[in-house]
Order: structure tokens, then C-alpha cells, then sequence
């Protein structure tokens, strides 16, 4: 595919290939991943600055975003990349591997650092998820900083940079500059910006204090919001892969072909087409009723993806989007979340008071408004009805929204056919 970039993009694509650090604060739907990747592609092939480039990203971005960017464009198709995932071997074999991009999550980075036994001989890193360094005590912090000197060129990227308070940026900003800016140790910039609160635990800005970090950190960042290059009312819709094993892929085929699937206590089966599609639904989902009514549990890929939605999100409010009550379930059971059903419930939300909220279509599809507490709804299993699909989308994407942009996440289950 052609790749066609917005002004705004092309702006931040010349803004990373003239600035060695750079801090790109671009929100969901803005392109980061392909802004990214055009500036290093122009660094390595066209100015010859860059010569091996390490990735950092959350685990399944790795491979359903970075991977798969470096294959859509067709401008990038020179770039050859190696992910660095997997078991201690795999990992192992994919750092020996020759390639122009080394992408490994970040759960990794002191593994590779420190325990590798080989040479941290990358001029330039790319950390996705900047915001996942803020914290100056975790190992992975500790870890790149200690090989941050050798590093000619790095790029944080993040939507969210301090989403809990401004004490945020100190570890984000240190790995950039190395501390230039808001100083080498976090003690120097809680002295110069900060006084402590009664309990002597948290901090609070001293008065004026925002306006000399951001002025301070200005050179090298960029901050764009999707309600600055989109119009009102926009709505963005992204596509969010969920890459099925090959045994899960098999059991589907296997589902769709035979209208029969045996499990461990029950089997799966469909009397007809409209039953059969909603068990493939299910299964390709992560969770079907067997016929005894069970739910039987096949995958938790979508749970790992909706995990690394709501992380990106760094508590901003989302909505979402159940189909099936197994859902509710796992949903519920793994995340802290409230659904929305009473009047208290949509209150709460579009006061701010609930940072992730349920809701089921057919029962929330229509009549609520919503539009005051958030601005992006997660789909994790879509409804056969357009209609409860478009109501559902329409309780943030309406009149009165406060943001200029709703971002609408589909979860779609993927694989290598």
C-alpha cells in the first residue's frame, strides 16, 4: 500500500530524523507506528545515520503492530526486522540474526542488557509505550539506563506521558537526555518542582512549576492530539489483530467444516448455519457454550489484547463492548470494571468516576448518553446487528461530545490460513 502521510505526520517524521531524542506524544489514531518507521527507513537508507535499531514495545505490539506496519507500506518493504521473542533459544537466535530492526518487549530489556552476554550494539532505540519507563525504580529503567550512553539516537513514543501527575516524566525524560533537562537524579527535580504533601509520600507541583517542565522539555518533544487533525465530529476505527494459534485455527476449521467439535467435557455442536456462526464467533473469541451449556475456555488472546488496550489508554475512561454473558464473566474476573445498567452507573461515568465501563449492546445500545465520560469504546466481540452496532458507537460519537474525536478498537480474531 501507498503511503501517503497527513502534514502532521510528515512534521513528526522530520522531527525524529532531526532531533537525536525525541519524545512523540501522539495520541491513538495519529500513526505513530508508521511515522516511526518512514523516519528510521529515511536514517538508514537515504542519510545513512542509523545502522541497527532496537524496538521496545508491549509484547503482542510487537507483533500485530510494529511486524505488521513494516508489511503494509509499500515504502518500507527494504526494512528487514527480527523479533526478539519467545523462549530464552528463539530469542537468543533472533538477536544473532542480521537484520535492520531488533524488536523485543519490554518484560525483556534487562534480560537482554544484563544477562545476554552480548554486546548492546544499537545506535538507536525506539521505545513504544514511553510511559512504561516512568517508574525509576524498575529493573527495566535501571537497565537501559545503564546502556543509554551508547545509544546515539532515541525515540519515546506515547500518547500519555504523565498520566498520573507531572512526577511521571522525570524517568522518561532521563532516558531520553540523560538527564539534561530536569536533571540526573529524581531528588533534583522533586526540589526544584515539587513540594511534599502532608503525608510525606506524594509530591505536588509548586505553583508555575507545569509551565518550566513543559518549557524545559519543549525542544525535544512534540505533544499532538487526534481533536487537533481530525474534524468534528470524527470517528477514528481501528482494527486490532488477535493472532490465533494454529491448533486454534485448526479447531475452527475443523468447528466450521463438521458442525461438531469435541472438548474435554462436552462437544461444541450447531443444529444449523445461524447456531453454527455464533459458536465460530465464540470459539474465535476465546470462550464457547458446549452443549451442556459450559462455557469452555479456548484462548485468553483477546484478554491479552484488551490488557494492552486499556494500559495504552494510562487511565483514561473507556467503554466496553460485550456480546456474549462468558464474557462478562472473564472480563470481570480479570479486569476492574463496572457495567453500566442503572441510572447511578451513567451518572458516575460521565462524571469521570469509572475508568473502565461494560456495556451490552442490546441492553445499552440505544437511549443513553454517554458522551461526557470518555471518548473511546473497545469492542470485544461485535453483534451481528448493525443497527445495535451503530446505537452502541453512537452513545460517545454524538452531539455534545466533548472530545473532537471517538476512537472505536475492534478486537478481530486473525490468523496465518
Amino acid at each position: 500500500m501507498k503511503y501517503n502521510p497527513h502534514d502532521y505526520q510528515k512534521y513528526a517524521i522530520d522531527f525524529i530524523e532531526k532531533n537525536p531524542q525525541a519524545a512523540v506524544l501522539l495520541e491513538c489514531g495519529l500513526g505513530k507506528t508508521s511515522i516511526t518507521l518512514t523516519a528510521l527507513n529515511d536514517m538508514m537508507f537515504d542519510r545513512f545515520e542509523v545502522r541497527k535499531v532496537l524496538i521496545i514495545a508491549p509484547i503482542r505490539v510487537c507483533k500485530n503492530s510494529w511486524a505488521a506496519e513494516i508489511g503494509k507500506w509499500d515504502h518500507l518493504k527494504g526494512l528487514t526486522y527480527s523479533l526478539v521473542l519467545g523462549n530464552r533459544e528463539q530469542r537468543l537466535a533472533a538477536l544473532r540474526k542480521k537484520a535492520d530492526l531488533y524488536i523485543i518487549n519490554r518484560e525483556n530489556v534487562q534480560w537482554l542488557i544484563e544477562e545476554t552476554g552480548m554486546p548492546f550494539d544499537f545506535d538507536m532505540v525506539v521505545i513504544d509505550e514511553l510511559s512504561s519507563f516512568k517508574n525509576h525504580q524498575s529493573k527495566r529503567f535501571k537497565a537501559l539506563r545503564k546502556v543509554r550512553p551508547f545509544v546515539k539516537r532515541i525515540v519515546g513514543l506515547t500518547g500519555t506521558p504523565c498520566s498520573n501527575g507531572l512526577m511521571d516524566l522525570w524517568a522518561q525524560f532521563r532516558l531520553l537526555d540523560k538527564g539534561e533537562r530536569l536533571g540526573k537524579r529524581i531528588g533534583q527535580y522533586r526540589d526544584a518542582y515539587f513540594t511534599p504533601d502532608w503525608n510525606g509520600f506524594t509530591y505536588s507541583p509548586r505553583p508555575g512549576a507545569e509551565k518550566e517542565i513543559y518549557g524545559k522539555i519543549a525542544d525535544i518533544s512534540i505533544s499532538m492530539k487526534t481533536t487537533d487533525h481530525l474534524k468534528m465530529p470524527e470517528l477514528v476505527s481501528v482494527s486490532d489483530p488477535v493472532i490465533m494459534s494454529e491448533a486454534e485455527i485448526k479447531a475452527y476449521r475443523k468447528l466450521e467444516k463438521e458442525y461438531t467439535l469435541p472438548l474435554l467435557h462436552d462437544d461444541v455442536s450447531a443444529a444449523n448455519a445461524a447456531v453454527l456462526c455464533g459458536k465460530l464467533v465464540q470459539l474465535a473469541s476465546g470462550c464457547v457454550y458446549d452443549d451442556g451449556g459450559t462455557p469452555s475456555i479456548i484462548h485468553n488472546r483477546k484478554l491479552d489484547a484488551l490488557e494492552d488496550l486499556l494500559e495504552a489508554q494510562n487511565g483514561k475512561p473507556v467503554l466496553v463492548a460485550y456480546w456474549y454473558q462468558h464474557e462478562r464473566e472473564r472480563i470481570k474476573a480479570r479486569f476492574d470494571v463496572r457495567e453500566i445498567k442503572t441510572d447511578q452507573d451513567i451518572a458516575d461515568w460521565n462524571d469521570g468516576k469509572i475508568p473502565v465501563a461494560l456495556i451490552q449492546p442490546s441492553s445499552a445500545g440505544h437511549g443513553l448518553n454517554l458522551q461526557d465520560g470518555g471518548s473511546t469504546i473497545i469492542w470485544f466481540t461485535m453483534p451481528w446487528s448493525l443497527e445495535l452496532y451503530q446505537q452502541t458507537n453512537a452513545r460517545l460519537w454524538r452531539q455534545g461530545q466533548n472530545a473532537d474525536t471517538v476512537v472505536i478498537h475492534h478486537l478481530t480474531a486473525a490468523g496465518n490460513y
